[in-house]
């Protein structure tokens, strides 16, 4: 007959074996997301990250290239984004990959892709710069060299035969801090611009005519997995093939949060997620 203190050690043994098969059976696998340091792609992959956070996965988000990120998810290396504008900025990305990846659909429409001004600016058209274009000291102040919106303004620069403009390469953040300088001077400025962007919020900006159609028309921003994220992680997919928004509203929302000093992107992701519980539960579902 087994004595008490036998029993016991068989016991704790037991509940020791049901609680690490119970605890195998709850883990569950590292999510990871690419995306490009867009304002707009940085709040949606943070959205992303701060919803799987809470269905309780472990999620890992990497800010690389445009190139890079459609490459990445192409080769499986990681499992999507959340941040492919189509049809027009990233279509050269999507053909090169579209058989290793799976497009989910729109997380909003409404996009655009453009050259900006202050609205004091007198001049409405891309094809008027170079009559004025020492007024914008000859610049058009891009972003990171890597990005659509700055092959199809290299070709708008040639197409309009800007010879007196030059575009110049930066990033999301120094084009909208010379921006912002220029405003607080009432200078000309001319910047390559999308829509949602918090910077739309804050100045008053208009886009400038694009005659010849260059830049495109509107666009929308989708979410791209990879092939067999269904079969590996069906929540995962069923909650990326669910998540968008209601309207750019909401998005652009979030982004000017971000711009704010001192901003936290996760936790005005979380904050996001609290204050619209029911559009969460719906991207679950």
């Amino acid at each position: 007959m087994m004595n008490k203190g036998k029993l016991l050690q068989v016991v704790i043994g037991a509940l020791a074996i049901l609680m690490l098969c119970a605890g195998t059976a709850l883990a569950k696998e590292k999510v990871r997301i690419a995306y490009v340091e867009w304002d707009c792609a940085a709040a949606s992959t943070h959205v992303v990250k701060a919803a799987l956070e809470q269905m309780g996965y472990e999620v890992e988000i990497l800010p690389v290239a445009a190139a890079a990120m459609w490459q990445a998810v192409g080769t499986g290396n990681v499992d999507g984004m959340v941040t492919a504008w189509l049809p027009i900025t990233h279509a050269d990305y999507l053909e090169r990959v579209k058989g290793d990846v799976e497009d989910l659909g729109p997380i909003v429409g409404g996009a655009k892709l453009g050259w900006a001004v202050p609205s004091y600016v007198t001049v409405d058209s891309i094809a008027e710069l170079n009559d004025h274009a020492d007024k914008f000291n000859g610049r058009i102040i891009g972003i990171d060299p890597g990005a659509g919106l700055m092959r199809l303004s290299e070709q708008a620069v040639k197409e309009y035969g800007l010879t007196k403009m030059e575009l110049i390469e930066g990033s999301d953040a120094t084009m909208t801090g010379a921006l912002g300088t220029a405003i607080d001077k009432n200078d000309w400025v001319v910047v390559t611009a999308w829509s949602p962007h918090w910077m739309f919020g804050v100045w008053d900006l208009k886009y400038l005519d694009d005659p010849k159609g260059i830049l495109g028309g509107e666009e929308q921003i989708h979410t791209i997995v990879r092939k067999g994220l269904k079969e590996d992680m069906p929540e995962v997919y069923t909650f990326l093939d669910n998540f968008s928004y209601k309207d750019p509203n909401q998005l652009q929302m979030i982004m000017a949060w971000n711009a704010e000093p001192n901003a936290d992107r996760l936790e005005n992701a979380k904050r996001f997620l609290k204050e619209n519980e029911e559009q969460f539960k719906s991207w679950m579902k």
